[in-house]
């Protein structure tokens, strides 16, 4: 697999936020966003035996698979492999592409393209201002999921980016079935 990094912090978006994690970074995505934060280009080959190797350094069971796009590398020997060990397997997908079936926790966090989901366990949409409301309403409306997070787009850019987060915030408020998803690692300055 071509991963990008394997490391242990905190999960600081979504569902699980505040939850011990170890992250899997794989590199490459079939998408070129342009609020992207990551260099999901670099890559180190790895083997699963050295993928579990690496993560059973940490003592959480909780796996994040994250990218770039995992479904373009993983597979259901791949996640069964982790389940074995004893991992609870979160993955953190775009949605174009079809995850494994035995995935326990699907975070789709799509980038309005079309995605080929009806159910995940949760949506994290990026908000990137009132331009975006119109395909976040409409993606409501197509996929069922136990939650749905808004998170505001970070455009580097301290004004904008307040203006952005009212928007969000006051989006949540007018449609209550949306809750706020803040990117805590940032805000808390931890990896």
């Amino acid at each position: 697999m071509r991963v990008n990094e394997i490391f242990y912090s905190l999960q600081g978006e979504g569902r699980f936020t505040g939850t011990p994690v170890v992250f899997l970074r794989l590199s490459g995505c079939n998408l070129k966003c342009s609020f992207c934060d990551t260099k999901h280009e670099e890559a180190v080959e790895m083997h699963p035996t050295e993928i579990i190797e690496e993560i059973q350094k940490y003592p959480s069971k909780h796996i994040v698979i994250t990218g770039g796009e995992p479904s373009l590398q993983i597979d259901w020997d791949f996640v069964n492999y982790l389940q074995q060990y004893g991992y609870f397997v979160q993955v953190e997908t775009n949605g174009v592409k079809r995850l494994p079936t035995n995935v326990d926790w699907i975070t789709c966090s799509p980038k309005y393209k079309p995605i080929c989901y009806g159910e995940v366990d949760e949506i994290k949409c990026v908000y990137e201002g009132k331009e975006s409301e119109e395909k976040i309403h409409k993606l409501y409306r197509s996929v069922r999921a136990e939650s749905f997070y808004l998170q505001p787009c970070d455009v580097k850019n301290p004004k904008r980016n307040a203006e952005i987060l009212a928007e969000c915030i006051n989006f949540i408020k007018e449609n209550p079935e949306w809750k706020l998803s803040l990117q805590t690692q940032k805000i808390l300055e931890v990896r």
